[in-house]
């Protein structure tokens, strides 16, 4: 049996982030992992935005309610989120902190309405230094439900697709 060596890893609020991670599981197979904190997010915007600007503010790292069972099995990580504040939201800064991710290959994924990927590629750097970080793409959260085009040459460009 061939041992899986991709995990698509998310963090979803709103639902958009988990569109784009589930049509990179198709195309690029492996496992599927949903990132999810143990306090949950309130569901109203303002007070999702002032939770999030003051987790930032405090360098903040969430309690995790799930868990990898064994990362190590994994080399190829797609790291999946919605851009807040400029960033990764708190849950993924402690996914990424959780786990040791040296000599694996990263490929950031985001969600926004208008700051494409920010600061969250190079923060992601500073997080796995040991891993080689590779070009992400940022998905409007309007447009998710029709990126299927730009998901799939994001892939072909990365050459993450999985020969079928």
């Amino acid at each position: 049996m061939k041992k899986i060596t991709t995990l698509s890893a998310y963090f979803s609020h709103s639902g958009n982030t988990q569109v784009i991670a589930r049509q990179i599981h198709e195309k690029a197979g492996g496992d599927l992992f949903r990132i999810v904190s143990k306090d949950p997010y309130p569901a109203e915007y303002n007070a999702v935005v002032e939770r999030a600007r003051k987790e930032l503010d405090r360098d903040y790292l969430p309690a995790l309610k799930t868990t990898v069972a064994d990362m190590d099995a994994y080399s190829r990580i797609f790291i999946g989120y919605p851009n807040w504040w400029g960033t990764v939201p708190r849950p993924v800064a402690a996914f990424l902190s959780a786990y040791d991710f040296s000599g694996k290959t990263i490929a950031p994924f985001c969600t926004h309405e208008g700051s494409g990927l920010g600061q969250s590629i190079d923060d992601i750097k500073k997080a796995c230094p040991q891993s080689t970080i590779l070009e992400g793409i940022a998905i409007r959260g309007g447009d998710v439900r029709n990126a299927q085009g730009p998901v799939t040459a994001w892939l072909k460009d990365i050459d993450r697709i999985m020969d079928t």
